[in-house]
């Protein structure tokens, strides 16, 4: 008899992925956390393996104690909130279905997770970083490029590695994007963005010979604006790794990765006094409150500023 619940986790996420039209990025995330919920129903105390349980065998307790499980491995609350999340999607789905009677995962409360204010740079240390790549060498070029776009444009990573050259405007200064849930937007840069992606794409066809020419039966289509030294479409990861690297070189050490970049491009914007609902559709988020904690961030450095420039607001010196 076939596993059911593992047949059920295939449709599962077929549906997202076709039906839903999550990104990749998301079909993977939902994949590796049921992929560990199987696990933990399968494997026994001892470590052996067992037969997966009948669906309407998986209750709230079931749940929990998968999440207590997660706990005990040292998860962060984030995570095991995320991997509620995603049970929660998988069961609902399941319910509607009907290969249950009701989603058992709607009423576990989800892990209470501390406010976090994002990260960000100041002007000067990103313009130290966004200005760190050796413009002299192609591998530069693209590098300046990559860093000018997702402080310029506020992109996330993935929409930035997803680029084609059909996405690009240098003529009006516009970016069209793919993001989350497959929604498009349009995204302006500036010119010193527009210099550095016209600057680069004159040095993409020496990427393109260095390595086999790219094309679609590799996944690296020959569209792809940003490419590594083999001429394949760059990854998320590599954009990660050189970010770091170029972090690594600046005198101010700083933990910086990519999505820094975008949390800054949201920050400066904000206290230069741009609309919210403006950076709302610049950022591509799809409520308003996902944009609000920015205006935290500004209230937070006004705050420091008033503290440690009002006369009244001053602590006495000591003596």
């Amino acid at each position: 008899m076939a596993d059911t619940l593992s047949s059920w986790i295939e449709k599962f996420l077929e549906y997202i992925r076709y039906q839903r039209n999550a990104s990749e990025h998301t079909v993977r995330n939902y994949a590796s956390d049921l992929e560990q919920f199987y696990s933990f129903l399968t494997t026994a105390p001892d470590g052996s393996q067992r037969p997966a349980p009948d669906l309407d065998l998986i209750d709230n307790i079931t749940v929990r104690e998968f999440l207590g499980a997660l706990y005990q491995k040292s998860n962060k609350k984030s995570s095991v909130a995320r991997k509620l999340a995603t049970l929660r999607s998988f069961m609902k789905f399941l319910a509607g279905q009907g290969a249950i009677r009701a989603n058992p995962a709607r009423i576990v409360s989800s892990p209470k997770l501390e406010s976090r204010l994002p990260d960000y740079m100041t002007i000067d240390a990103v313009a130290n970083l966004v200005e760190s790549p050796d413009i002299g060498t192609d591998l530069g070029k693209r590098d300046r490029a990559i860093l000018e776009l997702l402080y310029g444009a506020g992109l996330r990573v993935g929409e930035l590695v997803g680029l084609d050259l059909g996405d690009i405007s240098l003529s009006e200064g516009l970016v069209r994007v793919v993001g989350k849930g497959r929604k498009e937007r349009i995204v302006p840069f500036g010119r010193r963005a527009s210099e550095a992606i016209e600057s680069y794409l004159h040095a993409r066809s020496n990427l393109m010979r260095a390595g086999k020419a790219p094309s679609k039966a590799d996944g690296a289509p020959a569209e792809a604006v940003f490419l590594s030294f083999r001429g394949t479409r760059l990854t998320s990861r590599s954009v990660g790794n050189l970010v770091d690297r170029y972090v690594g070189h600046l005198s101010q050490k700083l933990k910086v990765h990519p999505h820094t970049l975008r949390h800054t491009f949201a920050t400066h914007l904000l206290g230069a006094g741009a609309d919210l609902r403006a950076i709302q559709e610049l950022l591509g988020h799809e409520s308003l409150s996902t944009t609000q904690k920015y205006t935290h961030v500004s209230v937070d450095h006004l705050v420091r500023v008033y503290q440690t420039c009002h006369p009244r607001a001053r602590k006495k010196a000591e003596k």
